[in-house]
């Protein structure tokens, strides 16, 4: 990223040699984010971040078909509840670990249906969701809609996933996972924060949210923050090369942790899924306890945990997460999340157990 701090501090909208140069250092990223979702670079339009991504695929679509509804998981990030709660929303219940209703699925999805978005994975609990299921579902739909019906009078049908928590650890190849819409943050990835990725599969129209000079397909006018562009590219690139790896290493740790957790404190109960999670995510009730209080005294010895979405950790009420899968406001107050990543070792999950235990 340095160099488009300094020498190569130009609007890649100009015409000049320097600048051309600095429009050859963009065309390149976005190839390369391309690679790894299997998408043309067409398709790659950069945002600031998952948040400006997923409302610009809801906004997007919907500004499009304001008497349409869209249908999304009750346990989606709130960049996706909240411009979704703008249109007519229906939500889709999650069982007891958190994986996707698949009949409530189909039950939700009407005529008048234009956009679906089901998160790839949770970010407090971890869960990763049937996502190529849901895409079938979705194709059954698009089938159904058409018979019998003139094409100009059928409303499309979409479908949109937040990988932002699945990028380390999971393929994020779009046709394999059926996806019409996905979006990326930086920030999740070890790359610069407020850069990000939404892919647009061609033929898909969207609305945009920021009117100007046309950048980004005319999704997204703004000069464009070079050197966050190809941090992120040189980011996902790096994750997605070790991806395999990493999962593995984490796996290890994780099986360690709750190892560990239910010799040391038996009381404690995983939340989530067991079998579709991510390697990285332990998130525990901790029956009678307070999780506030205990985050406190768990940062005062050095460990840092959570108690819902980072996004959200000023909201005093209980997760709506946690409330989508069944616990109770008490149960809720008594719940932590661990997640390790790149620099976690073995070392640090036996001295949080043993901290955690002793607290």
């Amino acid at each position: 990223m340095q160099p488009y701090f300094s020498e190569r501090f130009y609007n890649p909208s100009a015409t000049y040699t320097a600048a051309l140069e600095v429009r050859r250092g963009v065309a390149a990223a976005r190839a390369q984010v391309a690679h790894w979702l299997g998408a043309r670079p067409v398709e790659i339009i950069f945002t600031a971040g998952g948040t400006e991504a997923n409302n610009l695929a809801i906004h997007g679509m919907m500004r499009q078909f304001p008497d349409a509804n869209v249908v999304v998981s009750a346990i989606e990030h709130e960049s996706v509840l909240a411009p979704a709660g703008r249109y007519d929303c229906r939500q889709v219940a999650v069982a007891a670990d958190g994986r996707l209703n698949l009949d409530d699925l189909r039950a939700k999805i009407d005529g008048q249906t234009v956009l679906v978005s089901i998160m790839y994975a949770n970010n407090e609990i971890g869960t990763i969701q049937p996502i190529r299921e849901v895409a079938k579902i979705i194709a059954e739909k698009r089938t159904e809609r058409m018979v019998g019906r003139p094409a100009a009078k059928t409303l499309p049908l979409y479908f949109h996933t937040d990988a932002c928590q699945a990028a380390n650890y999971l393929d994020l190849h779009v046709a394999r996972l059926g996806v019409d819409l996905m979006s990326l943050n930086g920030g999740k990835i070890y790359g610069p924060k407020q850069s990000g990725v939404l892919y647009v599969k061609a033929g898909v129209r969207l609305m945009p949210l920021i009117d100007g000079g046309g950048q980004e397909q005319n999704l997204r006018s703004g000069t464009e923050n070079i050197a966050s562009v190809v941090g992120f590219a040189a980011a996902l690139d790096i994750v997605q090369t070790d991806r395999q790896g990493e999962t593995q290493r984490l796996k290890d740790l994780q099986n360690r942790f709750s190892h560990l957790l239910e010799q040391e404190l038996p009381p404690a109960s995983i939340n989530g899924s067991q079998k579709f999670r991510l390697p990285n995510n332990i998130h525990l009730t901790l029956p009678g306890r307070d999780n506030e209080r205990l985050l406190i005294q768990l940062d005062e010895a050095g460990v840092q945990a959570a108690a819902g979405s980072a996004c959200s950790a000023s909201d005093e009420t209980p997760s709506h997460v946690l409330s989508a899968i069944g616990l109770t406001d008490k149960t809720a107050r008594a719940s932590l999340r661990f997640t390790m990543g790149r620099y976690t070792n073995l070392a640090a999950v036996n001295k949080t157990i043993a901290i955690l235990s002793k607290l």
